[in-house]
């Protein structure tokens, strides 16, 4: 099975910081409204895309949860020579702001290069200092008057970086959680048959707080849940076996907690055995640090929902250059579709 990687790519590069989101979620509207018979967006800007399920005279509801945003910054100041200074949204390793160049979505969109102080004029202890994120500015080349012209307080910024293959791999910025968009969308085109009613809710706001997710999940009030993001792949030179969470090439991962979440050992063991049944290669992820959307899919609907998630093996995670394997994200469309289309079959008393 291959992979649309033209979609991924033009999913990947455009912009969409939390809060933000409007260019990603405009796009995510236009590819999904040939395919669903319903598209809302609730009042926070989250997409909820539904597909009517053929039998479900219950009216059992399974929401498939995909955050739009990615990490970006806001700008807070534009000092006397036109440099900005930021807020994160979301969470940054300091060091990987350096040599990096950004986009600024003012009144048009603006490349600038993160800026810090020169080693070579640094003392012998701010060499051997972490950077902190307040340590960097931004440099867009132009005296404050022509700055201002098309940049004010408040504006997003997002990061520059264009998604390239690499052997068996996709490379960019946001693959985290883009990569998730272009499942669900994927699979919105692929599923065939599906019991129960979809509800597709491509978030907002969750790498600061699952703020979307929440919202969505008190709006949908699913029965079952499922959530699509990344997780670390720690596949690296250095890396003890018990460290790697997962790696990339072994598959698809079944979540089974992390920092946010237990999910549910139903869910869990239907995954397991639906990958199992539909020849699916697939990994266990135990993530003991970071959540996702699962959290609040699984505890925001009224009566709390039967959740899970699929979770795409990632290298390098919250920097621009995120790795993840074409074979797994085709796995990971290839399990959702199998978990829609058979959630009817799995006894979910027991």
């Amino acid at each position: 099975m291959s992979i649309n990687t033209g979609l991924l790519k033009q999913v990947c590069e455009i912009a969409g910081a939390p809060g933000f989101e409007k260019r990603i979620r405009d796009l995510v509207i236009q590819e999904v409204t040939p395919l669903v018979d319903e598209v809302k967006v609730d009042n926070l800007g989250n997409v909820i895309a539904v597909k009517k399920g053929s039998k479900n005279p219950d009216g059992k509801r399974v929401m498939v949860a995909a955050h739009m945003d990615e990490i970006g910054f806001i700008i807070t100041h534009i000092d006397e020579n036109g440099f900005l200074r930021f807020h994160t949204l979301g969470g940054f390793d300091p060091k990987t702001l350096t040599a990096q160049r950004v986009i600024v979505h003012g009144k048009k969109d603006l490349v600038g290069v993160m800026g810090s102080k020169p080693i070579h004029v640094m003392t012998p202890d701010e060499r051997n200092k972490l950077p902190k994120t307040t340590d960097y500015f931004i440099d867009l080349g132009m005296s404050k008057d022509e700055v201002e012209k098309y940049v004010q307080v408040g504006d997003s910024v997002t990061r520059d970086r264009e998604l390239i293959e690499m052997g068996d791999c996709v490379n960019c910025k946001s693959i985290d959680n883009r990569v998730a968009v272009f499942i669900l969308i994927e699979a919105l085109k692929t599923i065939k048959n599906p019991p129960y009613d979809v509800y597709a809710a491509f978030t907002v706001q969750e790498e600061v707080g699952l703020r979307g997710a929440n919202v969505a999940a008190h709006g949908v009030n699913p029965d079952f849940g499922i959530a699509l993001d990344t997780t670390i792949a720690f596949d690296v030179p250095g890396a003890s076996p018990h460290e790697k969470v997962t790696e990339l090439g072994k598959g698809t991962a079944v979540k089974i907690m992390d920092a946010m979440t237990i999910c549910d050992y139903r869910m869990v063991d239907f995954m397991k055995k639906t990958a199992e049944s539909n020849q699916i290669k697939w990994q266990p992820e135990i993530l003991t640090a970071g959540g996702t959307d699962t959290a609040g899919v699984q505890r925001m609907g009224k009566q709390g929902a039967i959740a899970g998630a699929i979770s795409i093996p990632t290298r390098h995670m919250h920097q621009v250059i995120e790795m993840a394997n074409k074979k797994d994200i085709a796995a990971s469309i290839k399990l959702l579709n199998a978990c829609l289309e058979n959630i009817d079959q799995y006894d979910w008393k027991h």
